[in-house]
């Protein structure tokens, strides 16, 4: 068929060819999957679809999982030529236009299938089967992400989606008013505006139920809609959780405001302060910079992804705090890009209240100012775990380095 020749790019450049031979001996990880051969489109459809359904990838056909080449024949390459062609539009839905490329290496041919991230998730096979990679093997999606790839897909932000078993009875109206008067210097009751009107003009409330912003910001008890959203700390007494004994574990809950409270109030308690001066009455600094801390608590409260039933974690280990938000980087976003100041506001409503319940500005300075308060911070972006953890040294450590 002539539709599935488009696909096929015979040709390569010499850097192409050192980089394809680099990934193989590299082996199979989230991006890059071997196969020897394939003769059964719904295999191929799985394939396909669990690229798009994460970053996209390259399906590497001629090489056995061990990374050794096998090579194809002519026959084996037309063949599959016309199965990606096909598989692609009839066993992927919605349907994926990948790349095809075939290269000769170490004097055999083999196949290259580039599929792009996908811009309509979720992609599912011809039977209805939803999968995702996961490091270099793939499984099914999971309820959640499913909820959270058809909410990307219909431009429904997370923190925009209703709970039915809430009401406005559940919103503390006190913790609200406090957040008007500190946005618009005005009292609530003072403006004889219809309070349910305000609330679903700024996507807290609708059809009678409150979003999940309006009950993370605003519910009584947000842990009865979300018992999942809370912030778990731990203090070690060592540099691994598995091998040593811990010093205060902590399970912190309520809304944002209150979250945020809690993790600064033990942060602060459990590291140390140093004497930067020599007057022995002068108050000491706490080892890591607090507005730092902050940053990261912060970031996670208001970054992390909401569709994953996972807390917020504090590690205090003796030699690093880490902390970990559920959620890879949003989009196309990289730790690179972060530091340079790129932001994508994954929960728009949060970020749009949060200038006004926390201390945080809105400009996506937080991750540069970390980096200019702590330089030696490690900024981990984990897609096969799916989260992004910041880690710092802490000063003892530091100083026994220098």
């Amino acid at each position: 068929m002539a539709h599935g020749k488009q696909f096929l790019k015979p040709s390569m450049k010499r850097n192409q060819l050192l980089e394809i031979e680099e990934r193989i001996i590299n082996g199979e990880d989230s991006y890059t999957q071997f196969k020897e051969n394939i003769f059964d489109s719904k295999k191929l459809a799985e394939e396909l679809v669990a690229f798009s359904n994460a970053d996209g990838g390259t399906l590497i056909i001629g090489v056995r999982d061990d990374g050794s080449v096998s090579g194809l024949s002519r026959k084996d390459i037309g063949r599959l030529n016309q199965l990606v062609s096909n598989t692609a539009n009839d066993n992927v839905k919605p349907p994926v236009y990948p790349l095809v490329e075939v290269s000769t290496i170490y004097d055999k041919e083999v196949m290259l299938v580039h599929v792009k991230k996908g811009f309509n998730k979720p992609y599912a096979t011809s039977s209805g089967i939803y999968i995702t990679k996961s490091g270099a093997d793939k499984r099914k999606v999971s309820p959640e992400e499913l909820r959270r790839l058809f909410a990307e897909s219909a431009a429904l932000s997370p923190d925009e989606i209703i709970h039915t078993k809430s009401s406005i009875k559940d919103l503390d109206q006190g913790e609200f008013h406090r957040f008007f008067l500190n946005k618009k210097n005005r009292d609530f009751a003072e403006t004889g505006l219809d309070l349910t009107t305000v609330l679903e003009n700024m996507n807290l409330y609708a059809d009678g139920y409150l979003t999940l912003a309006g009950i993370m910001f605003f519910a009584f008890n947000p842990q009865k809609f979300y018992p999942i959203f809370t912030l778990q700390a731990l203090h070690s007494s060592g540099t691994d959780t598995t091998t040593s004994g811990y010093i205060n574990k902590k399970y912190f809950s309520g809304n944002l405001r209150a979250l945020y409270e809690q993790a600064m109030m033990f942060l602060q308690s459990s590291l140390l302060t140093r004497q930067d001066k020599e007057t022995f009455n002068t108050p000491g600094t706490l080892e890591i910079p607090p507005p730092a801390l902050e940053e990261a608590i912060i970031n996670a409260l208001i970054h992390r992804d909401y569709y994953i039933n996972a807390p917020i974690k504090i590690m205090i280990h003796s030699d690093r705090v880490e902390i970990i938000n559920p959620g890879k980087l949003a989009n196309s976003l990289t730790v690179d890009k972060i530091k340079n100041g790129l932001s994508i506001a994954r929960n728009p409503v949060f970020h749009s209240l949060a200038p006004f319940v926390l201390n945080y500005s809105g400009f996506g300075t937080g991750i540069d100012r970390i980096v200019k308060l702590c330089p030696d911070v490690d900024l981990i972006n984990d897609t096969s775990s799916e989260e992004f953890r910041v880690i710092f040294q802490r000063y003892h450590k530091l100083k026994a380095e220098a």
